[in-house]
């Protein structure tokens, strides 16, 4: 295969990247939730190597997007009005708040880096996180409806991850809140609102496209070829919703009751502890919906593997961050009801997570120096249109220089054979 330039490197590097910054991420809150040894030098040496590579790898891909970008202005229209690659948007905003996760649960609240400003600065960035997911959610789901073209047979669970952006924004406000709360417990309390009003939302737009998806598989079977991997996005929106709602549970139990104001309701001793046990058991539902959401993927990629080659490609990191949080999820429940079927069972799915992500990462490496994993399909598409439309413009051309070149064989004929009657049927030949 011909090495790519780094400037074609740069003009095939989509949005769809930013899924290897979800899945490096969600490593390092496994390694930072890890239920066994956590405190131990060990795992925390392993968060801090995952958050930095994390974050190297956020900037670089930043500076590889400014350039794709400015480079070639031309083609941002082409991706966002395309059907699959605009979707994958979603991934920048939640990239951000994995870091965001560990820099506020793991930097600040286990080290007190950079004290109250680091805090407040992290706060400023999840608000800016919060509108980029925002706008991911509303504006693209929009285009979906009005830009592009789409058929139920040709639906993935890709359409989830615009959705998806709301629900992981929201964690990553239960996990600040916390952290506010000794600061500010106003400022607490308003980010929990907020990340309640943002998980609602995510969570109930995640059912209704569920509902259309498994009507999809129902009807016309499982993806075929790569598509195949992403049978695994629904553990997404379902383990990251899950754990959303247990944290803001506890979160409202830190500031609840008010001890000021007029509202009855929150005033009561025990509205914490209320809102914390409805949020377990909404947790607990939304685990089992992604344990079956699990089962069926996995029985999907044995129905589709035997029978298809699949090749490597950037879409493999598609399976880290969904399973990653459900592992994640399940450790969390471990750790509000002292379960040892969670605490063996989601040790279990993280190792297997992390063993996963070494495996897409190490080849991943081995396919970049070549440039051979960087594609875009939006350009891929608008190439081939291209180079039909070339073609077809030729073959024109050839059509009328042929013809031209006939009428003045014609013509010459006509003016140099003299007018005999021995000649007449010649030219009329010629003429033919």
């Amino acid at each position: 295969m011909e090495r790519k330039s780094l400037k074609d490197c740069i003009r095939h590097f989509t949005p769809a990247w930013f899924a290897a910054i979800m899945g490096t991420g969600s490593i390092s809150i496994l390694f930072n939730n890890s239920p066994y040894a956590q405190d131990s030098p060990v795992i925390k040496a392993f968060t801090f190597i995952f958050f930095f590579l994390n974050l190297a790898l956020f900037v670089i891909f930043n500076l590889l997007t400014i350039a794709r970008y400015v480079i070639f202005p031309d083609i941002w229209s082409l991706m966002i009005h395309h059907p699959v690659q605009s979707l994958f948007v979603g991934t920048y905003p939640m990239g951000l708040s994995t870091l965001l996760n560990i820099a506020v649960g793991f930097l600040y609240q286990r080290y007190h880096f950079g004290g109250r400003g680091f805090l407040y600065a992290m706060w400023g960035l999840w608000w800016f996180d919060v509108f980029l997911s925002i706008a991911c959610a509303f504006e693209l789901v929009h285009i979906m409806k009005t830009r592009h073209e789409h058929s139920l047979n040709r639906m993935t669970a890709n359409w989830l991850l615009p959705v998806v952006t709301l629900i992981v924004i929201s964690s990553t406000g239960g996990i600040l809140a916390p952290a506010l709360v000794p600061i500010h417990p106003g400022h607490a309390l308003l980010t929990l609102t907020v990340s309640l009003v943002l998980v609602s939302m995510g969570v109930g737009l995640a059912m209704m496209i569920l509902t259309m998806y498994l009507l999809r598989l129902i009807i016309h079977g499982v993806p075929q070829n790569a598509n195949v991997l992403s049978v695994f996005i629904p553990l997404g929106p379902m383990g990251q919703g899950g754990f959303s709602i247990l944290l803001l549970g506890q979160g409202f139990r830190q500031v609840l009751p008010l001890n000021y104001g007029e509202s009855h309701v929150l005033r009561q001793v025990n509205v914490g502890d209320i809102i914390a046990v409805i949020s377990l058991v909404t947790a607990l539902v939304l685990w089992s919906l992604a344990t079956m959401w699990m089962i069926y993927a996995i029985l999907a990629v044995i129905e589709v593997i035997p029978r298809t080659r699949i090749p490597f490609k950037q879409t493999f990191w598609g399976l880290i961050f969904p399973n990653g949080v459900y592992a994640n999820l399940t450790i969390q429940l471990y750790r509000t009801v002292d379960s040892p079927f969670f605490r063996v069972w989601g040790a279990i799915y993280a190792i297997a997570t992390l063993i996963l992500w070494a495996m897409v990462f190490t080849r991943t490496l081995s396919l970049v120096h070549n440039g051979a994993i960087f594609e875009s399909p939006c350009l891929e598409d608008f190439d081939m249109s291209r180079g039909t439309q070339k073609r077809t413009v030729s073959a024109e051309i050839n059509v009328h220089a042929s013809s031209m070149n006939g009428s003045m064989v014609t013509d010459l004929v006509s003016s140099h054979i003299p007018a005999s009657p021995g000649l007449e049927h010649t030219r009329d030949c010629l003429e033919e």
